[in-house]
């Protein structure tokens, strides 16, 4: 019976895991508090105070928040301009 030759590709996902990681686990649990919140109806959105009813708003509160307290999170993604003509009518 020939040996079988065990993968390294296991062992190197692992590792990459916990260096390469996006958002930090306090990250993580302050969208999920958010979250579940949101699930209550107690989650509120910024100075108007309405109730948030979006997911992605959810996600986005609980993020920010992460932000503030020094958690490992991404920086947002910058807003796309509009591209002004260069091309005009004479």
């Amino acid at each position: 019976m020939p040996a079988v030759k065990k993968s390294t590709s296991a062992k190197k996902t692992a590792s990459k895991k916990s260096s390469g990681r996006k958002y930090s686990p306090k990250a993580s649990k302050s969208v999920e508090r958010e979250m579940r919140a949101m699930k209550e109806g107690k989650l509120k959105s910024g100075r108007s105070k309405k109730k948030v009813t979006s997911r992605k708003q959810a996600i986005a509160i609980g993020l920010s928040e992460a932000r503030k307290a020094g958690a490992k999170v991404p920086n947002p993604p910058k807003k796309k301009s509009a591209k002004k003509s260069s091309n005009k009518a004479a």
